[in-house]
């Protein structure tokens, strides 16, 4: 076979996605599997707003189907910007947003923006992707391993090691795949980081920038809230792009609606990239989204039946972890606090199976709770963490409420199997 490029030989393809696919190719062939892989809904379950969805059939009959300026349907642009200041308090002009077919495409246009060959970025593990977008840009990683103690986000201590001379630092809040939130004060001294850094550097210098990934930001539980840069700093204006959509804040995985907000000269880069690349949401669910944005009084509807059935799910699971723990069994849970997350401990490494086997590393183990328990989760080292990490995440977007019981037995009958 012959050899291709540096970046498609060394490339790894999604691992979670990868999982994804082996998991259901066992479905297909008739094995019963509770799949809490993907970070995705079962649309039975959960499905998109009936308005958005009304809007977007009706859009396509009324021939919505060229193609969408590149920078985003004016409507929705405007929409997105009303919406901002309704809901968050911010402010971007339609020239400081850019619109595109959900995060994916706008993370990986924010990094060729900002990122050359060699530049450092700064970002925690786990968290998603972004040790791939990393090695896409050719940057330098600056990982920070995240730990339990702090619900497994980077601490500002932690961001301040690496911080000299840095680019790009990677925040996601609430956080994909742990589930939990930055707190007000660690975000605040994150932001003072920030600014400080670039108030040092000359005008010839490359300035830092924050990517702010919070597409999971309407889904926070009990007395958790959501805190973004800009309104805790407003200096921090200049330096933070966005990342947000209405994929997970109204089940829409599949319409592929997403935004960026940030400094225009960087939204404008964005935006010729995105140019050559195409990744463009369709015309039609851009002008759906834009009228739905407007309704304001269904969108505060359907969030609140929507959390009250995905933190049902999250607390209910947590508790059965906890259950078992109490038990003696080598699991855990850390307190759900946003997203569709539940971040998960399955400790069994040294365990010996009731056949004989010892289960000697992670994978094994991963490999022996879905065999025996018939359960699909995402080890953490799928999100850059170790590959040693006992962590997991477990998604609840497909996830029937008459399932848990079952999968908890499930989970309890094959921890007694082992020695």
């Amino acid at each position: 076979m012959s050899k291709l490029s540096t970046l498609a030989e060394t490339l790894i393809g999604s691992e979670i996605v990868k999982l994804g696919n082996a998991i259901n190719d066992r479905i297909r062939n008739g094995e019963t599997i509770y799949n809490y892989t993907i970070g995705d809904f079962n649309s039975s379950i959960f499905p998109i707003p009936k308005e958005l969805e009304d809007l977007i059939v009706e859009e396509y009959r009324n021939g919505s189907t060229s193609y969408p300026p590149a920078d985003g349907v004016l409507d929705l642009r405007k929409s997105v910007s009303t919406f901002l200041k309704e809901w968050e308090g911010l402010e971007y002009d339609i020239n400081e947003i850019q619109i595109a077919s959900g995060g994916r495409p706008l993370i990986y246009t924010l990094f060729k923006a900002i990122v050359d060959k060699g530049d450092k970025v700064i970002y925690g593990v786990p968290s998603w992707n972004n040790n791939h977008y990393v090695h896409l840009t050719d940057g330098e990683h600056c990982l920070i391993d995240c730990l339990p103690e702090n619900n497994f986000m980077p601490l500002p201590q932690d961001v301040e090691k690496h911080i000299k001379g840095a680019t790009l630092i990677c925040l996601c809040s609430p956080q994909n795949p742990t589930g939990t939130t930055l707190t007000k004060e660690s975000l605040a001294k994150i932001c003072d980081l920030i600014v400080a850094e670039n108030n040092s550097r000359s005008a010839d210098e490359k300035k830092l920038y924050l990517m702010y990934d919070q597409m999971y930001w309407t889904l926070t539980y009990g007395e958790i809230e959501h805190y973004n840069p800009v309104s805790l700093n407003p200096a921090m204006k200049q330096y933070t792009v966005f990342i947000d959509g209405i994929s997970k804040a109204f089940c829409a995985t599949g319409v592929r609606v997403g935004w960026s907000m940030g400094p225009a000269n960087v939204i404008a880069k964005m935006k010729a990239i995105l140019s050559h690349v195409g990744a463009w949401a369709p015309m039609a669910e851009q002008k759906a989204t834009a009228k739905y944005l407007m309704q304001t009084e269904a969108i505060k509807t359907f969030l609140a039946a929507y959390k009250k059935e995905i933190e049902y799910r999250l607390v209910n699971i947590y508790n059965g972890f906890i259950a078992l723990k109490n038990k003696g069994y080598a699991v855990d849970a850390v307190t759900p606090q946003a997203a569709i997350y539940l971040t998960i401990k399955i400790d069994l490494v040294g365990k010996q199976t009731a056949e004989g086997t010892i289960l000697n590393n992670q994978a094994d183990v991963t490999a022996y709770i879905l065999g025996e328990a018939k359960i699909a989760v995402v080890p953490f080292y799928c999100f850059g963490a170790s590959n040693n990490s006992p962590w997991y995440r477990l998604s609840v977007g497909t996830c029937k409420k008459e399932d848990i019981p079952i999968v908890l037995s499930n989970l309890e009958a094959a921890l007694v199997k082992l020695k």
